[in-house]
Order: C-alpha cells, then structure tokens, then sequence
C-alpha cells in the first residue's frame, strides 16, 4: 500500500500541473494530456494495490465507457459541447453517488444488525449519495435547459424558495437518521436518495439561460466533492485527491464566472435571473436600428485599420469559427490589425469561445480577455459582434432596473463603428434588448454568421 500512496503523489502533482497549463489556452491541451496521464497513473495504481477486483468487469466497462466517448467526441458539434459538459458532470457525480451506494449495500447495511457500523462511514455515504445525486439531477435538468427540451427562462412560482428550504432541510433530517438510526436506516438512506433528486431539479430550473456558465460551472465543482467523498467511502487517496482538485478548481472558475457578472453565488442560485422582464423589452424609447449589406461592411473594414472580433454564442450556433479566422487573415494581409475579445462568461460554458476558436486555430496571442481588450476599444476603428448580446449591452453600465445591470461588459460602444451580426432581432439569453443596436454609430448586418462572412470574404476581395 506504500507504494501506492507515492504513484498518488506523483498522480497529484500532475494534476496540478495540469490544471495550471489549462489556465491559458496555449498550453490547454499539454495540461489536458498531463491531467489524462496522471489519471492513468491513479487507475492503474487503484487497480494493482486493491485485490479481489474482477478484471474482466473493469475491462467490459473500460470498453463500453470508451465507445460512448468516442461517439460524444466526435459526433457532437461544437454548438452542443455545453450540452455534453453538463451531462458529463451530471455522470460524473452518478457515478460516485452509485459506489457510495454500493458500499452502503455490501458494508454498511448489514453490520447494523450487529452494531459495528462506523459513524463516518455512514457520514460520507451520506455526503456523495447526496451530492452525487443532486449533481446528476442538477446537470440533466441544465442539459435540457440548453438544449431545448425545456424553457430557457427561469421557471419560478410562488414559495419556490421555501419549498426548498423544506426539502433542504428534511434531507438534512434524514441523513442525520441515516447515521444516528439503527432500525430506519434503509429508509433514511433512500430519502436522502429522493430528497437530493428532487432538490437538484428545484434548484437547477429557477436558473435562467444567462447564468449557464456558472451553472455548468457549479456543477462541475459539485461532481469534484461527490468524488472526494466517495474516496472517503473507500479511503483511496487518489480519489479523495482528484476529486478535491475538482471541487477546489470548480468553485474558483465559478467565483471567477461570478465576478465576470458582477454577482456573487447566491443570487445566481435564488435570483432567477435571466426571467424575461417585458418592460426591459418593450418600455423605452424606440431605438433607430440601420441594416447594412455585406458589401457596404466590406466598404468600411476595407477603410479600417484596427479591427476586435467579439464572439458569442451566434457564433457557435453558426459554427462560424473557420469563416471567421478567414476573414481575419484577409484583413491581416491587408496590413490591418485584428484581435478577439473574450467575454468570461460569453457562450454557454466556461471557456465556450476559446474552444471555438483554438478549434480554428486562432493565434492564442489575439485572444485577449475582458481586462486586456477594454483599453483598446477607444481606438478601434471597427468592432464585430458575432452573436453576442448581453456581454455588449450598455445598459449593464447605467440601468438600475436591468437584470444584469453591474456586469463588467465589453465596452465595444467606444469604437469608431460597431458592426453587429444577429440573425434577428429577438433579445439575448437574458431575455432584455440590447440598447447597443441603436447608437449613431453601429449598424447591423442580418442573416447567419457563416454565410455573412462567407460573403463578406467574398466582397472584401472584389473591391
């Protein structure tokens, strides 16, 4: 078992590294390959110093586990990656919730009978069938959320957030029956079963579209915790390890998601915002929209010398990165200056839009990040919007009244020419209508990104 302890170690270490190299997007994948070989290491460690292990089961399941991978891998669209993130999270703390229960099973139920049950054991089956549950519960319900199946609008009634309370604390009531009963414990043990199910779906629907980020997020940080219980469970230092980092990583992305919207957690959770405000939408003044054609925005980036490319979820649904990248390099070898301005909660996902560009092989050294890009707005001749919305909205800086009024947004507003692509003219993900699209100086161009740059490519080279 020594020997063990030291390969977790070195698994560890490479853990860490890993989750350093994927701060940054040029060293993303390295840290992705170190992360997947220290995870190597911790199974292969798990599987030679635990014995009585059917090597055949592991094998059947090794197989089978990789087969759906591979199809998720290489049959989902970019479009639908923070679908699969969701999913992948929600299988993540099925998983430990399912061993938890397992050991509760074949260790814990039966030596009841005989009063040799340990207090903390019971305790961490109680934590990953609780957090574990929640997390798959929580991530199909976000799953379906972004992909349709369901509203992407809050979903709120009336005592929502008592009834929460209710089933919050009676799953608190049964996991302390679950330890501290010797005849109810089955019983106790399946309503915190039940109770994490139900609660996962009632605190994952009142979450509208725009807070997805964090949500997915959250989420994640909630299958790390799952995992190191569990690794509790079996006292494996390898998954009380990985799971920890995890936890820990997934709750600093989501304070940093948090921060990019000006909001702390909780009211991300119990704010239900991302609720269609109809006044947002049809009060105020009427804005003064001018619809350019493709040849027209050729004219002016032709005129332009520095040009900022602000990505959003439209392009993703357009699957525009490639037609992006290409009009970017025409631009360049026109001599003009082009950089991407990444929003920190832009998209659907955390990182969303450097997956979609890496994917079309940007130069990492054009991506720049909210702090970096908003000096350079003033003196930008030409910004890009390609489906964002919110992450541009003027109204984040001044109205009060606005669902995300405070949040640090791309001060695209101060370039020479704001040039918009939607395909309509429908509100964003929050549900509000961005004042952005009738300044003096922006002008839309409708119809999907990838057939308007597409286009757009083309009239550039034709004048």
């Amino acid at each position: 078992m020594e020997f063990s302890n030291l390969f977790y170690v070195l698994a560890a270490v490479l853990f860490i590294l890993g989750l350093k190299k994927l701060s940054h997007p040029k060293t993303a994948r390295t840290g992705n390959t170190i992360a997947a070989i220290g995870m190597l290491i911790a199974i292969v460690t798990t599987l030679i110093a635990y014995g009585g292990i059917d090597y055949k089961l592991i094998a059947l399941g090794v197989i089978i586990g990789s087969l759906i991978g591979g199809i998720f891998a290489t049959k989902v669209e970019m479009t639908g990656m923070p679908q699969m993130v969701a999913l992948f999270n929600g299988f993540g703390g099925g998983a430990s919730a399912l061993v938890a229960a397992a050991e509760f099973y074949t260790r814990a139920a039966p030596e009841v009978l005989s009063g040799n049950t340990e207090n903390f054991l019971l305790t961490t089956i109680a934590v990953s069938v609780f957090v574990g549950t929640l997390t798959i519960t929580g991530s199909f319900i976000a799953f379906a959320k972004l992909q349709g199946l369901i509203s992407g609008q809050p979903i709120v009634f009336k005592g929502q957030q008592v009834l929460n309370a209710l089933f919050a604390l009676t799953l608190i009531a049964s996991g302390a029956g679950m330890i501290l009963s010797t005849e109810n414990m089955m019983f106790h043990f399946l309503g915190v079963i039940v109770l994490a199910a139900i609660l996962g779906i009632t605190l994952t629907i009142p979450i509208g579209g725009a807070d997805m980020p964090v949500v997915i997020s959250l989420l994640n940080s909630y299958s790390g915790v799952a995992a190191a219980a569990t690794g509790f469970v079996l006292m494996n230092n390898g998954l009380i390890i990985s799971g920890s980092l995890v936890g820990a990583s997934g709750l600093i992305l989501t304070n940093i998601m948090c921060k990019g919207m000006n909001r702390s957690l909780a009211n991300v959770i119990f704010g239900a915002v991302g609720l269609q405000q109809e006044g947002a939408v049809s009060s105020g003044k009427e804005m003064n929209i001018k619809s350019y054609s493709t040849e027209e925005a050729a004219m002016i980036l032709d005129a332009a010398d520095k040009v900022i490319v602000v990505p959003g979820y439209g392009l993703a649904v357009a699957q525009a990165q490639h037609a992006i990248r290409e009009v970017s390099d025409y631009l360049e070898g026109l001599g003009k200056s082009v950089l991407y301005a990444i929003h920190p909660v832009a998209g659907r996902m955390p990182g969303h839009m450097n997956v979609l560009l890496a994917e079309a092989n940007v130069p990492y050294e054009q991506l720049k990040d909210l702090d970096e890009i908003n000096s350079e707005f003033e003196d930008c001749d030409v910004s890009i919007i390609l489906g964002a919305n919110d992450v541009v909205n003027p109204a984040a800086r001044h109205d009060t009244s606005s669902p995300i009024y405070g949040m640090p947004i791309l001060d695209v507003d101060k370039s020479k020419t704001v040039m918009v692509n939607k395909r309509t003219m429908n509100p964003g993900f929050a549900g509000i209508q961005n004042e952005l699209f009738g300044f003096d100086n922006t002008i839309m161009v409708f119809g999907d990104a990838k057939d308007m740059l597409n286009k757009l490519l083309s009239d550039l080279k034709d004048l």
